[in-house]
């Protein structure tokens, strides 16, 4: 009788779930109560990792013909201005081509270098318009990037000094001018001594020059500025 009762027991025991058994078992009935919830959120799960690939794979490839296009642009211009150093012949010969790069590319890393070097292109055959249009759309699009955004301001300024109009060229300098980078603070300033003569301000062409002439970097314009405020 006492191994009878001591097996009942024990199947008693065995009848019962441990805590991970009764865990499993009630996800199990879980999932199951919920197949078809779950049945659409995997498949959502999968439509947005396909989405996204696709998305992805769209990028790399629009960045790869872009490149293609701009190398293409850029050996042609090459090409056609080694043959007689004619500026105007070599933007008449690629200005397609890049206005193709820019108009279905935009946003690709040749897209925005494109607008850097196509308006060198357009500045260099004198086309001072189409040259700062493309200018300002890559300043906007270069954050704190010092270098490239002093070089940019000072273009521009040269532009609008080139369009006659010597106010508008000083707002792009003095924003160089009073930036904390010191890369072409002094071209900077030169051109701003320059225009305030224009202007007749001598007081402030003065402080330009004596801003180039103290300033510690080597710079091209020193020994002119130190003749200018003798």
């Amino acid at each position: 009788m006492t191994n009878q009762g001591v097996s009942n027991e024990r199947k008693r025991e065995l009848a019962q779930m441990d805590p991970f058994q009764e865990s499993i078992s009630r996800s199990v009935e879980w999932v199951l109560a919920h197949k078809k919830l779950l049945m659409i959120s995997a498949g959502a799960l999968v439509g947005m990792v396909v989405v996204f690939s696709a998305i992805l794979f769209s990028f790399k490839q629009s960045e790869i013909k872009a490149s293609e296009l701009a190398a293409k642009a850029y050996e042609k211009y090459e090409e056609q201005y080694s043959q007689d150093r004619d500026a105007r012949k070599g933007y008449d010969a690629v200005k397609d081509d890049f206005q193709t790069l820019l108009g279905e590319y935009p946003n690709t890393s040749a897209g925005r270098m494109a607008l850097i070097n196509f308006g060198k292109i357009c500045f260099e055959a004198k086309e001072y318009d189409q040259a700062f249009d493309l200018y300002a759309r890559a300043l906007s699009s270069v954050g704190d990037k010092a270098g490239v955004k002093n070089f940019l301001l000072c273009t521009m300024g040269t532009i609008c000094e080139l369009r006659n109009d010597p106010e508008q060229g000083k707002s792009y300098y003095l924003r160089v001018e009073e930036g904390p980078s010191n890369l072409l603070k002094d071209d900077a300033r030169f051109a701003l001594a320059l225009i305030y003569e224009k202007l007749n301000d001598a007081d402030a062409s003065r402080l330009m020059y004596e801003k180039i002439a103290e300033s510690q970097d080597t710079s091209m314009y020193k020994a002119i500025a130190q003749t200018r405020i003798q």
